[in-house]
């Protein structure tokens, strides 16, 4: 399971649309050998919601987001949902043969995954549709729709003789079946969905100073977290001037439990150069009305009154401890010498002779 979600992250990265359209993917997994998973099922997502689960065991479209007492939010037809699943299940059946006999697939378990997305642009005209295929976590084909022009690209040892009469069938059932009917179905989902589309989580957002050592640093990272929906700008500024991305790290969009998203970006420096530019972490998203910038402060100087108020501390503190025990030690010590005077003197008396007592008498 754990390499399913992984490849499932691999898929979906590259899927992000543009800030102002919406897009509806279909994430779909199929697998061959015994694992405790149902051989075909499919998961649909509206932007970041995901809205329904189909799998082959049950042959039953699951909403997810609704009510617990809505069955269905009416938004696919049963008869596309048959044939489009049916065309799917028979299409990844024919793959698995040809990746078992002539891609000589030894595993065990076989694992395809397919990313299909469609996408409506800002003017609600129909957008990009694209189909990705993987195997075992790399992407092994991939087909682009737009404006009745198609694109493909693959990895896979194909002639060019098959592959024109396979692309020939496919770019139809594309233009024709899945292309219209996705364009439709995220159309409807978009008006029962309106209003879990439109949530909007500000993000927070600090330039954090990381330190290698008591004398040095070793670079800044912007942490933006807790924003919805994921599309989010996150650039770091030398000076008033973006840093080149090749000298960035990160920049993963990541989940968060609650449903919202992080993401952080690294920039490596020296002491000298932390010293020398200001840094700046700028920010843009839909929760903002304007870009947010969020200032690096930093004291040129050495870190050494944090150091020195320690030691001092832990000085005073050893110094208390010690007068604490000597006290302790001197009282009972004092103790002690009482006891024995006491002791002694009652022991003297005790010991006069009997001689002297009748003298006295």
């Amino acid at each position: 399971m754990e390499g399913i979600r992984a490849l499932l992250l691999v898929l979906l990265l590259p899927a992000a649309v543009s800030a102002g359209s919406h897009s509806l993917a279909m994430v779909t997994t199929f697998i061959e050998g015994q694992t405790p998973f149902p051989e075909f099922s499919f998961t649909l997502m509206l932007d970041d919601i995901t809205v329904s689960y189909f799998d082959s065991e049950t042959e039953t479209l699951f909403p997810r987001g609704v009510d617990r007492d809505q069955d269905n939010d009416g938004v696919i037809d049963p008869d596309h949902l048959k044939t489009i699943t049916s065309f799917m299940h028979a299409d990844f059946k024919r793959r698995h043969l040809f990746i078992k006999y002539e891609l000589n697939y030894t595993e065990s378990i076989e694992v395809q995954q397919r990313l299909v997305v469609c996408e409506l642009l800002d003017n609600d005209q129909p957008g990009p549709f694209v189909l990705k295929n993987a195997i075992g976590g790399t992407t092994k084909d991939e087909l682009r729709f737009h404006e009745h022009k198609f694109t493909y690209q693959n990895a896979l040892n194909i002639t060019e003789e098959r592959l024109k009469t396979h692309l020939e069938v496919t770019m139809w059932r594309h233009e024709n079946l899945y292309y219209p009917v996705c364009i439709k179905t995220l159309r409807g989902y978009l008006e029962k969905r309106m209003s879990q589309v439109k949530r909007r989580v500000k993000p927070r957002v600090r330039l954090i100073q990381r330190r290698r050592s008591v004398s040095g640093w070793d670079g800044v990272t912007c942490l933006a977290t807790g924003f919805y929906p994921r599309h989010i700008n996150l650039t770091i500024f030398r000076d008033g001037q973006p840093v080149p991305d090749h000298l960035i790290t990160g920049g993963d969009l990541l989940p968060n439990v609650d449903g919202t998203y992080q993401m952080r970006k690294n920039l490596e420096l020296s002491e000298e150069e932390l010293k020398k530019y200001s840094y700046t972490c700028t920010v843009a998203h839909l929760s903002l009305d304007n870009k947010l910038d969020i200032h690096l402060d930093f004291d040129p100087g050495e870190p050494i009154v944090p150091i020195l108020s320690s030691v001092v501390a832990a000085l005073v503190l050893s110094c208390v401890i010690v007068a604490v025990v000597w006290m302790i030690y001197r009282r009972k010590r004092r103790a002690s010498s009482l006891g024995d005077y006491s002791s002694t003197s009652t022991s003297e008396e005790k010991q006069v002779p009997l001689d002297d007592l009748v003298e006295d008498s």
